[in-house]
């Protein structure tokens, strides 16, 4: 392609097992290379060259994509003790504002941190992990201005709104112990991997804090917490696939961690606590999986953590997912995952009275809200689909009433009667249904020429579940239908479809994808010259994986933050978090594994032949999937495709793996993704979709 960037070849030789790679684009490794920095931004050029008659075109998404967003507007306060705690934002500023009232919602607003403050001076800012102390005068908050995901721990008096002295360097998480003068942080290594525990007593030098845990198996990561009790600290210490929880009286920081149960591999646990009462015993409840490959959940009293004193109280059920529990005074909330959908029960503990709540739609989301004070009997969720804005309820586990305590409203007029979500079963080659979920605007004709966004992950458990999106209609309106490929890999369908979309099942992840398009393309939904498809990370694998595949299936691809070169990263133990991927896709030190990643590596896989529409993107302080990758893979790309089509690469020279900060910044964004993806489907002119009828 003429004014392309041509990276120049300078072949390392790769061996392991007797195999021979040839990587002729490794010296983009070396960041601090000038002529690395050089071709990022030859590339970041080229791509501003390719898409500036874009330009009005992205203002015009960008525009409409903020024109529906209430830009001063405030979350639904959460008590906590004698205070409601809210996050706010106000118009033209980037971030938001942490807030509290005491006493009741009418009393004056204190502001505790201002985020757009923080951020000032800084061409990148995230708030990492945030704490008040359990006497709520002390705010013990963690900042990242490089998106590195190191971050720097500070500490502030509310009292006084002055901070401390000390400030705490490359942390990750941090709890306060019950006497408001201890904390307990992570630390990070080289490989980015959360592997120490300190202890640190407010006020004194951080040279002096006390080494609490190190994780010396770098396959596992620790991270503090605590029981919704309030009553222990927890160190969890996981891999991909085993736990170990360590706890801790939170009112004697000066104690000894208990481990609750020792690590057994391929055994995970999670665990919820109840102080006891009348109808309940102080007992911790356990989510595991052993001999539960879709978990059970046990009890066991505080004082016997002996797997012999585990008692069963709901049994392994393999049409339905145990994805965890939380305790109340007198509720035990249940949530589930069944039929590919998120779920929730209610336990009564005093009666033993079961409830399940009900959504009204084929495809949704649902999680908890916050909820921090244990003696309630109301719970907090938050409801969404494809159609129906993010909507906060407060539920009465009592009276099983429902009240609804805001719905984030989108400007302009949404019309949610305008449109429409189903849930549609596709065939994948060995008979498996793989579950899609899809929305469009009312009016569309199944005649094959609408344009259709897919997206896919499949990875690492994780559900892609259905939610609404304002940002999105910008795509609805211009008749694109949107759907998910809920594929193998994910935690869709419960744990077993997880398990058969990794290690020597990964290729079931890409075949699912490929399946999805097929029969949407089949279904007349579109054709493969309006199919436009998107995934980020592991789904960024999927899209070169899939690209490699069958690149006349699709119109336009967009990979962001793409892991493609999967076999060289993961074979090096001293890049971020490589060693933790073993138990994700497999070891490549073992030769079985090696060749099985080796045959579908994205990277190692370009070959000779057309490939569609390409955007791909990076960010130069990526901790998760190095900015090497992206930039590699594209360089290949250019080397060996055959066609003309454009391939664009656009790095963040400021940002790490989420890209820019600040929600403007990801508006931006977004909008030149969009912009592109639509360019190449020719829908840059067109107006928007008007609806007729149903």
């Amino acid at each position: 392609m003429s004014g392309a960037p041509i990276a120049k070849k300078q072949p390392k030789t790769l061996e392991k097992h007797g195999d021979i790679r040839v990587d002729n684009y490794y010296w983009l490794c070396d960041r601090n290379a000038p002529e690395t920095l050089a071709y990022l931004k030859a590339e970041n050029d080229y791509t501003d060259t390719q898409t500036a008659h874009t330009k009005d075109f992205q203002k015009t998404l960008y525009d409409e994509m903020l024109g529906r967003i209430q830009e001063t507007d405030l979350s639904v306060p959460t008590k906590d003790g004698n205070y409601f705690y809210y996050n706010r934002t106000e118009e033209g500023k980037a971030y938001g504002i942490l807030c509290r009232k005491q006493g009741h919602l009418d009393a004056p607003e204190e502001i505790l941190l201002n985020e757009n403050e923080l951020a000032d001076g800084h061409e990148f800012f995230a708030l990492g992990d945030y704490e008040t102390s359990p006497n709520h005068q002390l705010l013990a908050y963690a900042t990242d201005t490089n998106g590195s995901e190191r971050c720097t721990l500070v500490f502030k008096d509310l009292t006084t709104g002055k901070l401390f002295p000390e400030a705490i360097e490359n942390m990750s998480e941090v709890i306060w112990a019950n006497d408001n003068q201890t904390v307990f942080y992570t630390r990070l290594d080289e490989a980015h991997r959360p592997y120490q525990v300190w202890k640190h007593r407010l006020g004194s030098r951080p040279d002096n804090d006390q080494l609490i845990y190190e994780e010396p198996d770098e396959a596992f990561y620790v991270s503090v917490g605590g029981t919704r009790s309030d009553a222990y600290l927890i160190i969890s210490i996981n891999s991909k696939i085993t736990s170990e929880i360590h706890i801790l009286d939170a009112n004697n920081p000066n104690g000894e961690f208990q481990i609750v149960c020792p690590r057994q591999h391929g055994v995970e646990y999670s665990i919820s606590h109840h102080p006891g009462n009348d109808n309940e015993p102080n007992r911790f409840y356990i989510v595991t999986n052993e001999d539960a490959i879709n978990f059970k959940l046990m009890a066991t009293p505080v004082n016997t953590l002996g797997k012999e004193h585990w008692e069963t109280v709901i049994p392994h059920r393999p049409e339905v997912k145990l994805n965890g529990v939380s305790a109340f005074i007198d509720h035990l909330v249940i949530y589930e995952r069944q039929g590919g959908l998120p779920t929730i029960r209610i336990q009564k503990l005093s009666t033993k009275e079961e409830t399940a709540l009900e959504f009204p739609e084929p495809t949704y989301s649902v999680w908890s809200g916050a909820m921090p004070e244990f003696d309630n009997k109301t719970l907090r969720f938050t409801y969404t689909s494809l159609i129906t804005p993010s909507s906060v309820f407060d539920y009465d586990m009592d009276t099983h009433e429902r009240e609804l305590k805001k719905e984030t409203p989108v400007l302009g007029g949404y019309d949610r009667s305008l449109y429409k979500s189903e849930w549609l079963m596709a065939t994948a080659a060995d008979g498996t249904k793989v579950p899609i979920s899809l929305v469009y605007k009312k009016g569309i004709q199944r005649d094959g020429n609408n344009p259709l966004f897919l997206y896919g992950y499949g990875s690492y458990g994780s559900s892609s579940s259905a939610y609404f999106s304002s940002i999105r209609l910008s795509l609805l309106d211009r008749g694109v239908v949107y759907a998910i490929a809920h594929i193998r890999g994910g935690g869709e369908m419960g744990r077993p479809w997880y398990e058969d979309g990794k290690f020597l099942h990964k290729k079931n992840t890409f075949t699912d994808f490929i399946a999805c398009a097929e029969y949407l393309i089949e279904q007349q939904w579109t054709s493969s010259n309006k199919l436009a498809i998107y995934g980020g990370s592991a789904g960024g694998l999927l899209i070169g994986a899939v690209l490699n595949m069958q690149p006349d299936l699709f119109k336009v691809a967009l990979a962001a933050v793409p892991f493609v070169d999967v076999v060289t990263t993961i074979l090096d133990p001293n890049l971020p978090l490589s060693v933790m991927e073993w138990d994700e896709w497999g070891n490549p030190n073992e030769k079985e594994f090696y060749d099985y990643m080796k045959s579908y590596s994205p990277y190692d896989n370009v070959v000779t032949q057309n490939y569609p529409d390409l955007l791909i993107t990076g960010g130069l302080n990526d901790p998760r999937v190095s900015y090497w990758e992206p930039a590699k893979w594209t360089a290949k790309l250019r080397e060996l495709k055959t066609d003309q089509n454009r391939l664009l690469l656009k790095t963040n020279m400021d940002a790490g793996h989420s890209g820019a900060s600040g929600r403007y910044g990801w508006l931006e964004e977004t909008a030149f993704e969009y912009a592109f993806m639509l360019d190449s489907l020719g829908l840059t002119a067109k107006t928007t979709l008007t609806v007729t009828d149903d």
